[in-house]
């Protein structure tokens, strides 16, 4: 199990790797355009809301509650019922979705202050705001119907074509950015555009899959069938218990937009790094592992679930330990390398990685939230969930309050990373008094082993990055050059040490790592 749940892993990070690579040169080129300035901060907050809206519909409370009743329609009933529930789940979500985005629309300027208050006072890019917004909101009509598209593909073993679609809407953006911006009033709003063409790309490219699976849905409105409200009444509490990282980087924009010109933008480039190996590893894992843990559950194999769960614990610290570090320590030559050109300036570059830094701290609890949520979704448990969200957010609203005076918009980032750590407690907690995790001396002992090999790769970091005033001064090609064999140095010191430690490859992808 552990082995097939490696390369489902694997495939979907390879293929989201290659998005998130598509997804630097689509800000390589925002940055270089438009820098860091108030049209720019316009331009993120009209995304972020649909954005924001997507990452609970469709990768958040959707998928969570969708996934585990179409496993279990999938184990236990024809295929003529589980496409019954695929036809009506698809019709009353659109439908939903569908009225949402026309209210959206339609109340786009309130939408604006409320997200982003401060906006109103500065005028033109308040006004612009609201325009892109009406552009972008229908974005997430698109991609929750495409995570719908995905749920079904994922249920089914096929992880490539889902984690590869994104790839589109980083082409979108670039090309609009590129070849549409020159031509309008407002060159900004090219990118609004280009999110509306990246999401309707995303939907239309997965079609044809479903209809190789013969799974492609036929949208019928029905709020009497017994899965579709199943899925609905668990997507109710799930709206906050998937998505309090969301709703923690949505305060932070909301109190971002009282700070100077710029705020947003450093925050959204140093949220884009972080996320990164987030989606690369931490999202794939948690999209490879829910169908396996639902279908365990659905068998009742609390021994097998137990297993899943260790196993991917102790796989996101492998990954998401060092990930932290080496953003921590190359925040700044990251930064420059990436983004110092253009519009982008040097002040830009030093401000966005005091919130790549704080962000940083907290990358493995993002992980590992996703890891233990899913842990919860897998039993159609949404009520523990919630109850630590709600505890979540309330910490990290009163530490935003607490730390955006002294550290400004990189107090904003601490309170989101500090909030995560609580809400990865909590849950764990949660999870061991319910058994659904148990403690075990091989996944202790190998907890101690990355720890101290990640030790090991910050004093070696710490040792052989040169200072900052060079990376300033170095070409782009240079910078590049530098920085990717600083990492490569740095991967290799990590798994030497690994191996000194005592790990081999068969912990991970052996039969059993919960011995």
């Amino acid at each position: 199990m552990s082995k097939v749940l490696a390369h489902s892993t694997a495939t979907v990070g390879s293929m989201t790797l290659f998005s998130r690579i598509a997804g630097f040169i689509r800000d390589l080129v925002i940055a270089r355009v438009f820098g860091a300035g108030p049209a720019a901060d316009a331009f993120f907050v009209a995304f972020k809301i649909p954005n924001f809206f997507r990452r609970i519909f469709a990768e958040g409370a959707f998928s969570q509650a969708f996934v585990p009743v179409l496993n279990e329609y999938h184990t236990q009933q024809d295929l003529t019922e589980e496409q019954n529930f695929i036809n009506r789940t698809a019709g009353n979500l659109g439908a939903v979705l569908l009225i949402i985005t026309i209210i959206a629309i339609v109340c786009s300027p309130l939408l604006i202050r409320l997200f982003a208050p401060g906006f109103e006072a500065s005028g033109e890019k308040y006004i612009l705001a609201v325009e892109m917004l009406r552009i972008t909101f229908p974005y997430l009509l698109l991609i929750s119907l495409a995570s719908l598209a995905a749920g079904i593909l994922n249920s089914y073993g096929s992880f490539a074509v889902p984690a590869f679609a994104p790839v589109f809407l980083n082409l979108a953006l670039v090309g609009s950015a590129i070849g549409l911006a020159p031509f309008l009033d407002h060159p900004i709003t090219a990118l609004a555009w280009g999110v509306l063409i990246g999401g309707l790309a995303q939907l239309v490219f997965q079609w044809p899959f479903l209809k190789r699976i013969q799974r492609l849905p036929k949208f019928k409105i029905d709020w009497q069938h017994p899965g579709v409200k199943r899925v609905f009444q668990l997507m109710g509490p799930s709206l906050l218990g998937a998505s309090a990282v969301q709703i923690n980087l949505l305060v932070d924009t909301l109190i971002a937009s009282f700070l100077k010109d710029g705020s947003i933008a450093w925050l959204y480039y140093s949220d884009r790094l972080m996320e990164f190996p987030l989606g690369v590893f931490g999202i794939a894992l948690a999209t490879v592992i829910l169908p396996h843990l639902s279908r365990q559950v659905a068998a009742h194999s609390p021994q097998a679930f137990t297993h899943t769960m260790n196993w991917s614990l102790h796989t996101s610290l492998l990954i998401g330990l060092p990930a932290a570090i080496g953003l921590i320590v190359l925040a700044q030559p990251t930064l420059a390398t990436l983004f110092y050109y253009g519009a982008f300036a040097e002040k830009d570059v030093l401000m966005a990685s005091k919130s790549l830094v704080a962000y940083a701290t907290g990358l493995p609890a993002f992980i590992l939230v996703k890891v233990l949520s899913a842990g919860c979704f897998a039993h159609q448990d949404t009520k523990t969930p919630v109850r630590i969200t709600l505890i979540a957010i309330l910490c990290n609203i009163v530490l935003n309050l607490i730390l955006v005076f002294p550290l400004a918009h990189a107090g904003l980032a601490l309170a989101t990373s500090l909030s995560a750590w609580i809400q990865v407690i909590l849950l764990f907690l949660a999870l061991r008094r319910k058994n659904r995790i148990t403690a075990n001396p091989f996944t202790q002992t190998i907890s101690v082993k990355i720890m101290l090999a990640s030790l090991s790769m910050a004093i070696l970091l710490l040792a052989i990055v040169p200072a900052y005033s060079n990376w300033i001064e170095w070409t782009g090609v240079r910078r590049a050059s530098y920085l990717g064999s600083i990492i490569l140095l740095s991967l290799i010191g990590y798994g030497v040490t690994l191996w000194i430690c005592g790990i081999r490859p068969s912990d991970f992808l052996g039969k059993e790592n919960n011995r």
